[in-house]
C-alpha cells in the first residue's frame, strides 16, 4: 500500500519520496516557476509583515486577486506583479538563468 503523507516524520521527507517517481518530478519541474512565484511573493508579503489586505490597499490590487495568486489559481500579469512589488516598496526583478544553474538554485 502506497504511504500517506501521515506516514511520514516530515513534509520534506513526503516531499523526497514523491520526487522519485518520473511523473511526479517531470509534473513539479514543469510547474516549478509559478511555484517560485508564489513562494516570492508570500515570503516578500510577510518579510514586509504586510497582509494580503494592506498589500491590497497599498498595490490597488483586489484582496480576493492576491490570495487567488498566493494559492496558486490565478497567474498574475507582469504588471500586477510589479504593482504588487511596488505596494510592498519593492523592485521586481526577473532573471533568466542557463538550465544548468537553475538545477542548483
Amino acid at each position: 500500500m502506497a504511504k500517506k503523507i501521515n506516514d511520514f516524520e516530515s513534509f520534506d521527507d513526503y516531499f523526497d519520496e514523491q520526487m522519485k517517481d518520473p511523473a511526479v518530478k517531470k509534473e513539479y519541474d514543469e510547474q516549478k516557476p509559478e511555484f517560485d512565484i508564489i513562494h516570492a511573493l508570500v515570503e516578500a508579503r510577510t518579510e514586509s509583515n504586510m497582509t494580503q489586505k494592506e498589500l491590497s490597499e497599498k498595490s490597488g490590487i483586489n484582496q480576493a486577486d492576491i490570495s487567488k495568486i498566493e494559492n496558486g489559481t490565478r497567474n498574475p500579469s507582469l504588471k500586477m506583479l510589479k504593482k504588487l512589488a511596488d505596494g510592498m516598496g519593492m523592485t521586481l526583478q526577473l532573471r533568466f538563468v542557463p538550465k544548468r544553474q537553475a538545477k542548483n538554485i
